[in-house]
């Protein structure tokens, strides 16, 4: 593809997720948009949890009492030998070439909670605020990684988690720069099946958990109201 060229789709972790979890979701929410996810108090939780993260690595700013159960954690990753770089914002071309999250030609993008650059090494965490870690997916942190090994080329290996921060649970993986052509494989699989159903304009309904009541698209043959 022509460096300036522009993708014919850009896609996230999250949004990648949503199209494997149900095409029709993912068209009535990211394409159509005519529904949306209702607010709730989870999600202002996640976003107030990880704005007090942010601010005590990057500026030191003491936690919120209401959030204190965090704070050791958040101690012992402060004091990581290296740069610290809080809500990284990262973008990556179609061909593979870092760019800038906003970039015209974007083709990839994600932003990592926290990443912590050494010589050769690097440390990623990624906040989660679920009450345990029982359902604990890493396939984010290993495309992230991805990422990191294409924007810091001196990287070779990433050591990642998800840091539970309620549950103090903490769910590691590693990622090493030499095996990214193996990581890469199933992420431009999965990839190109989104940018198939786009040019194709076909979004097959695929039922899945959130169809018992949870999913906002509500005239699918599967949606069926919350159980009592």
């Amino acid at each position: 593809m022509n460096a300036s060229q522009k993708p014919s789709i850009t896609w996230s972790y999250s949004s990648l997720d949503l199209f494997k979890q149900c095409p029709k979701k993912y068209y009535h929410l990211r394409v159509k948009k005519d529904v949306s996810d209702p607010p709730t108090d989870a999600k202002d939780y996640g976003t107030d949890v990880h704005l007090a993260a942010e601010e005590f690595i990057r500026d030191k700013k003491p936690v919120p009492k209401k959030y204190d159960y965090m704070s050791k954690s958040l101690e012992v990753l402060s004091k990581f030998e290296g740069t610290h770089l809080c809500e990284k914002k990262l973008g990556l071309t179609e061909d593979l070439e870092p760019c800038d999250f906003h970039a015209e030609n974007v083709w990839w993008r994600g932003i990592v909670d926290l990443l912590i650059i050494q010589d050769g090494k690097a440390y990623m965490v990624d906040y989660k605020t679920a009450k345990n870690a029982k359902y604990a997916k890493k396939d984010q942190l290993e495309i992230f990684s991805l990422a990191v090994f294409k924007h810091y080329p001196q990287v070779k290996k990433v050591k990642a988690g998800l840091l539970y921060v309620v549950a103090n649970e903490f769910i590691k993986a590693d990622y090493l720069q030499e095996n990214a052509d193996i990581y890469w494989q199933r992420w431009i699989r999965d990839a190109n099946r989104l940018e198939e159903s786009v040019v194709h304009n076909v979004w097959n309904a695929k039922p899945n958990f959130t169809c018992r009541g949870w999913c906002p698209v509500v005239n699918c043959t599967h949606w069926e109201p919350k159980r009592k």
